[in-house]
């Protein structure tokens, strides 16, 4: 289900976009750090390099500033394959940045700067039907969504990628504290997450989206309000799927962790890539096989485990040479109707 006469696109993700600063050095408070280096960052734009480098043609949609920031994020993307043609520049608002420092296990904080940044202006302008229409998932966050015209432009693009059938994808990487009232988080998560063919979420993030502490418990919760495909990821445990009342778990690799950034971002671009790969709309995906999905996931969290040994969200995003042993057999040939 994609627009007619431009090249379809196998995943657009909606949302923010940032420049990350990563230390030199770990075991340092940002305020000891003296080395910093830029990075893409942003769960939105982070995924959108994922699929791309594992072979997909992937786009992301979002707003950054008409800055220096914004120029950085805007060419880091196209050179890493991103079609950016809807990624909008504004004069209104800076690009966001986060300053992330490590202590000596990877574990990051960040110190956030943007109160008011570029990202949260989306609006019905970047939401493009006829671009979103040449996709065959559609992923998207909350992070850019503090402001009701971002709220309603996000909610009226899901009830449109619904609609026509195709795969819809969320992952709502809650940033409690960036929130002035988080009942607003949590009454938008209400309208969004029945609405998603995918939902994926960390273990820490069940408890506030559906209110359940077990990840299982989570999964069939999400399952009840209508979400087909609920995951939770469960960092170095690896990851909890539901599919058709039939519980899977998969594990993770164990490696060596450099830095926890960014690793279900990767996990999601893997994921969503093989959906995309394999299934043209959600249709299609409801006749998935429980093993597909299975190897699938198995899969996401090869790749997941790969982005903590690198420092930053994208460093460790494999390219597909990188992984071909690790993919499902279904995925080697890459079995797609473009």
């Amino acid at each position: 289900m994609t627009g007619q006469g431009a090249s379809p696109l196998d995943v657009v993700c909606v949302g923010e976009s940032l420049v990350d600063f990563l230390p030199a050095e770990s075991g340092r408070r940002v305020r000891e750090v003296t080395q910093w280096k830029p990075a893409i960052g942003g769960s939105l734009a982070n995924v959108s390099v994922g699929v791309a480098r594992l072979g997909g043609r992937s786009a992301y949609v979002g707003v950054v500033g008409e800055d220096e920031f914004g120029h950085f994020l805007r060419e880091r993307l196209a050179a890493e394959g991103v079609d950016v043609s809807h990624m909008r520049q504004t004069t209104e608002a800076k690009t966001g940045l986060v300053f992330i420092s490590l202590d000596a296990r990877g574990e990051r904080s960040f110190t956030f700067f943007r109160t008011r940044s570029a990202e949260f202006l989306l609006s019905e302008r970047d939401v493009d039907p006829s671009f979103l229409g040449r996709a065959r998932v559609v992923h998207c966050g909350t992070n850019s969504l503090h402001l009701p015209e971002a709220r309603a432009a996000v909610l009226r693009t899901v009830e449109s990628v619904r609609s026509s059938g195709r795969i819809l994808s969320c992952d709502p990487n809650l940033r409690l504290h960036a929130w002035q009232d988080p009942e607003v988080l949590r009454e938008l998560l209400g309208r969004l997450l029945p609405r998603c063919t995918v939902v994926k979420l960390s273990e820490e993030e069940v408890a506030f989206a559906t209110g359940r502490k077990d990840p299982e418990e989570a999964l069939r919760s999400l399952a009840g309000q209508g979400v087909p495909l609920p995951v939770v990821t469960l960092g170095e445990a690896g990851a909890v799927l539901l599919w058709r009342d039939e519980l899977v778990r998969v594990s993770a690799p164990r490696v060596r962790v450099v830095d926890t950034t960014g690793a279900g971002d990767g996990f999601t671009s893997a994921f969503l890539y093989g959906l995309s790969r394999r299934y043209p709309d959600a249709s299609a995906l409801a006749g998935a096989s429980l093993e597909d999905l299975e190897a699938l996931a198995t899969f996401a969290c090869a790749v997941g485990a790969k982005v903590v040994e690198h420092l930053g969200a994208v460093a460790g995003l494999p390219a597909r040479a990188d992984v071909t042993g690790l993919l499902p057999d279904w995925l080697q040939a890459d079995v797609t109707t473009s």
